[in-house]
């Protein structure tokens, strides 16, 4: 069990939240201090959270800070992970170094999971999640997001997975741990910045309340784990999938050339594409995050219903 006072710091409005079976909405932090630039990742910060009370839920943006798992972050402690000045990219192998020495960490997919889990949150929105990496029968480069959404009962809304993935594979490693995809409204897996992968969904959802009802069905029956609702970015900000593939392709060459591995990669490959599009690529990006704390939201409420 989970020591949770000490270790776990859920901000009083969450916990009532909590308490009174509302409808609460996780969201992580990486997309604040490796994501984005300042001073727009503030502005972002504080628009999804509005967001997400529009539709009738509460927002729980995570981060880990001064040895805590913080549920929930004040006005100070959104500045703090934006600027990102000594802010570290925490998954789940570095969540115990971190609280022990006290440095500050931002959540990805995976720990925001994690915490989300701990505190009783059961949806969580984020841009996209992380998978098989391009290479990965030679890097063995695959995202903790798989394992988490394996073992973790946390139901991710998320556009699909990065463009910059091995999209197949990384939907071959979900069914093989099984993890369903639903996708909201479509039969087709997102990729990110476009609405189609070339890929299909294992189920189409056309509306909350059904999604909210497969989650309720799956863990009252006791299955581990989580879910990925594929949420398409809506068509007036969806990018050509061809020429994204060019740009791509051509941000993949510029890290191999660096020699960029590991968890430095994503916040790499994201800050090239971003520059290689004129930063239309970061516009996007805004967007389909927006959009999948609109859907999360929603689905939360049915589900708290």
């Amino acid at each position: 069990m989970v020591d949770v006072e000490k270790y776990l710091s859920v901000a009083p409005e969450i916990k009532e939240a909590l308490d009174s079976g509302k409808a609460v909405v996780a969201l992580e932090s990486t997309i604040l201090s490796h994501g984005l630039p300042y001073p727009e990742n503030l502005e972002f910060a504080h628009k999804v959270e509005e967001i997400v009370r529009a539709e009738g839920a509460i927002p729980a943006t995570t981060a880990i800070i001064d040895g805590k798992l913080k549920v929930g972050l004040n006005a100070d402690e959104l500045e703090l992970m934006c600027r990102g000045e000594n802010v570290g990219k925490v998954s789940r192998r570095d969540v115990a170094v971190y609280l022990a020495t006290g440095k500050v960490g931002a959540t990805t997919v995976a720990t925001t999971m994690m915490i989300a889990e701990m505190a009783g949150i059961r949806f969580f929105a984020t841009g996209g999640i992380g998978g098989v990496h391009r290479g990965a029968e030679v890097t063995m480069d695959i995202s903790a997001d798989l394992e988490e959404l394996a073992d973790t009962q946390v139901c991710v809304i998320c556009a699909g997975a990065k463009s910059i993935l091995d999209i197949g594979l990384t939907l071959e490693y979900l069914e093989t741990v099984g993890v369903p995809v639903i996708g909201y409204d479509t039969d087709d897996f997102p990729a990110f910045y476009c609405r189609k992968s070339g890929y299909g969904v294992d189920y189409n959802a056309p509306n909350p309340e059904i999604i909210a009802k497969i989650m309720k069905t799956k863990w009252e029956l006791g299955l581990k784990g989580g879910a990925i609702v594929a949420n398409p970015i809506p068509e007036e900000h969806e990018l050509d999938f061809y020429e994204m593939e060019e740009v791509i392709t051509k941000a993949l060459d510029s890290a191999e050339k660096d020699g960029i591995r590991g968890k430095h990669t994503t916040p790499y490959l994201l800050a090239h594409i971003k520059d290689y599009t004129d930063g239309v690529a970061l516009k996007s990006n805004l967007q389909l995050a927006y959009n999948n704390a609109r859907l999360a939201s929603k689905i939360a409420v049915e589900y708290a219903k």
